[in-house]
């Protein structure tokens, strides 16, 4: 059995064919889902292909491949839809009501339903975000509160979810929540080792901006890579700002303001996250009790360890243990 069937829904313009925006989001799931990783977890996912029939499929010298009809996105676990055409989005389009209909038999078979960038509008348009917190590329989040007002349209985050429903915001976050699922599904350790695979970081959270000042560094010389890349080889150690900001040679303020801009979020908020994110391997990975994850971790006490925990992930150290190592021997304390 493999670790679950993805199926992504080809949503072509029928005058157009496939955009490159929405080849480049299949591109990312392909990629993600769609390659074997037989050291990792074997069988890997299983990945469909589903569209219209006779839709076009292509955009320039690339095109896609259907291999299922929209019906194919019923039994799925996952369902993925990327953006939608732009006539959708920029003339108020209609999404095609044969894949509306498609979405709502797939959810109420119990998939997981999730979109890229743009194909919010079409998970909103079949009724699948009504009441949720949602988001897509912050260039196109107007259009989707005002269409759909029933959404809690969020334009600030990379990424939202809420269970059973999944949004992403444009380009590369589209990345992000797919490295999100892989290790909600098998863990932040097979999540991580995939992500060095396709040289990208292995977890940034969701509510991470999604537009800031400085997306890249103005020069390597400005680069905080080497002290976050040492930072979190000593996570155990009592970190500070002000320790950090020393080794990058700036002040606690600018080096505040630099990874603010760099990262979308603040030193302290990242320090969390990626020691809430090396907790998760070490229950994952070892048998180690809580307090002894706590203090590798960083995060110091067993009960620091599973107020952060529990906040950030959603679920006990012990639960999440539970989850990916059921036959793994109780850890003391919850």
């Amino acid at each position: 059995m493999s670790a679950g069937v993805v199926a992504i829904a080809v949503v072509p313009d029928r005058r157009t064919g496939t955009s490159l925006w929405e080849l480049y989001e299949i591109a990312i799931a392909c990629a993600v889902f769609g390659n074997p990783q037989p050291d990792l977890v074997d069988p890997w996912y299983e990945l469909r292909m589903c569209g219209e029939a006779g839709a076009g499929s292509g955009a320039g010298v690339f095109s896609v491949r259907i291999d299922h009809g929209l019906d194919g996105l019923v039994g799925a676990d996952t369902v993925i839809v990327p953006s939608v055409p732009d006539a959708v989005v920029e003339d108020g389009e209609d999404v095609p009501a044969e894949l509306v209909e498609a979405l709502r038999a797939a959810a109420a078979s119990g998939a997981r339903m999730v979109s890229l960038c743009t194909g919010a509008f079409a998970l909103a348009a079949a009724g699948l975000l009504d009441g949720r917190r949602a988001t897509a590329h912050w260039q196109h989040t107007a259009q989707l509160a005002a269409r759909h007002p029933g959404v809690v349209v969020d334009d600030s985050v990379l990424y939202t979810d809420e269970g059973s429903v999944l949004t992403s915001a444009g380009a590369t976050a589209a990345l992000d929540l797919c490295l999100h699922l892989v290790r909600r599904d098998l863990g932040a350790t097979v999540a991580g080792q995939l992500a060095r695979r396709l040289v990208v970081p292995a977890h940034r959270a969701g509510g991470q901006a999604q537009f800031i000042e400085a997306p890249l560094p103005p020069s390597d010389g400005d680069s905080l890579g080497p002290v976050l890349q040492w930072a979190t080889e000593h996570l155990a150690e009592p970190l500070t700002v002000e320790s950090l900001a020393r080794r990058a040679r700036l002040s606690p303020r600018t080096f505040h303001r630099r990874l603010q801009e760099t990262c979308g979020t603040t030193p302290l908020q990242w320090l969390l996250q990626q020691r809430v994110a090396r907790a998760q391997t070490l229950l994952e990975a070892t048998d180690l009790p809580v307090e002894q994850i706590g203090e590798r971790s960083g995060l110091g006490t067993a009960a620091n360890l599973r107020r952060h925990f529990t906040r950030t992930v959603g679920v006990s150290p012990t639960d999440y243990r539970r989850s990916f190592r059921p036959s793994a021997r109780p850890s003391t304390g919850r």
